[in-house]
């Protein structure tokens, strides 16, 4: 049973991925700021591989923090 639960999640978590992605390229922000983001959502995808679950809780607050407006300094 807990297979099937893991199963949801790693569907649910790429889903959310793949629209926090497609935000992201859609943003009206600096270059700097945009790889900022993306190298956010390149480390959550990562740690997916090893902790699902700590995954999908740096990904909503990512998301969070996105639809709040509030982006890290434009890296140089």
């Amino acid at each position: 049973m807990e297979r099937d639960g893991q199963l949801e999640l790693y569907t649910l978590v790429a889903a959310r991925l793949k629209e926090a992605h497609a935000e992201v390229r859609a943003l009206q922000v600096p270059e700097g700021v945009r790889m900022a983001l993306t190298r956010k959502l390149l480390v959550i995808t990562a740690a997916a591989k090893h902790d699902l679950a700590n995954a999908a809780r740096r990904l909503e607050l990512f998301i969070t923090d996105l639809d709040e407006g509030r982006f890290p300094d434009e890296e140089r």
